[in-house]
């Protein structure tokens, strides 16, 4: 079993603790109540205006075929907007996580797997707010930037996937080390496991477009992102040393 996998598993038994089921499930309920509301109030008219852009870049031949969509542009730009809508959601559900969740479920994991682990405390709380703006400006800035690929249909999978794939792991990563590692360490570690927490992060990103499943992916993945980081880091030091535990947090069970 890859360090990924293992790291996926343990992620899974965590998520039945009771502490961290409402971990699970209240950032997602504020997230889509919020974008919910949104989406009652402008879906509509959002959508025709959607629609009417696609049907006036038709019309020029931007496709490089003039057409009249008609009615097709209208299930077009619901498709577009259930594909912005949901990396919305699950943005706005992981940056709650990210803020109120890790260090619980840090202390959580490093208490079961890594208890004799140092915690180094090379990161901090104004670090990982300015990961999350940073994080979010990202995702505002390659969402800018990916526009003209949206055109192109057979990207629209693809598109959501590659942006959160990054998203995801920038916004966990360091929350996930902050606690434990020093900054050097942190730094490379992430150079070093670069392709695998992108390849978690698209995988949370996929999920994300499953029912039910999409629910419980973001808990998930932040237990994994914790087990798979905080393994690499124990391999980095060769060896457990003197561990500092945090007591009182989350008792066992």
């Amino acid at each position: 079993m890859s360090r990924a996998a293992s790291a996926l598993f343990f992620g899974l038994v965590n998520l039945f603790h009771p502490r961290i089921l409402w971990l699970m499930i209240w950032p997602m309920l504020v997230a889509l109540f919020g974008w919910g509301l949104v989406a009652f109030f402008l879906w509509g008219r959002t959508t025709f205006w959607i629609a009417d852009q696609l049907r006036q870049w038709a019309a020029s031949g931007v496709f490089f075929v003039r057409f009249d969509g008609g009615d097709t542009m209208l299930f077009v730009a619901n498709v577009l907007l259930v594909l912005l809508f949901v990396p919305l959601v699950w943005f706005t559900a992981l940056l709650i996580l990210s803020i109120f969740g890790m260090q619980v479920m840090v202390d959580h994991v490093a208490q079961r797997r890594f208890p004799q682990l140092a915690r180094r405390q090379g990161g901090s709380t104004a670090g990982g707010v300015w990961n999350g703006l940073l994080s979010l400006a990202g995702f505002a800035a390659l969402g800018l930037v990916s526009i003209p690929f949206w055109l192109v249909p057979p990207l629209w999978p693809v598109i959501p996937v590659a942006i959160m794939g990054w998203v995801n792991q920038r916004l966990l990563r360091y929350d996930a080390l902050a606690e434990h590692a020093t900054a050097e360490e942190m730094r490379d570690i992430f150079a070093q496991e670069r392709k695998t927490l992108y390849i978690l992060g698209a995988l949370l990103a996929l999920l994300a477009f499953v029912p039910f499943v999409g629910l419980i992916a973001p808990a998930l993945f932040a237990l994994a992102f914790i087990h798979y980081l905080l393994a690499a880091l124990s391999a980095v030091r060769g060896a457990p040393v003197e561990g500092v535990v945090i007591e009182g947090r989350i008792g066992p069970g």
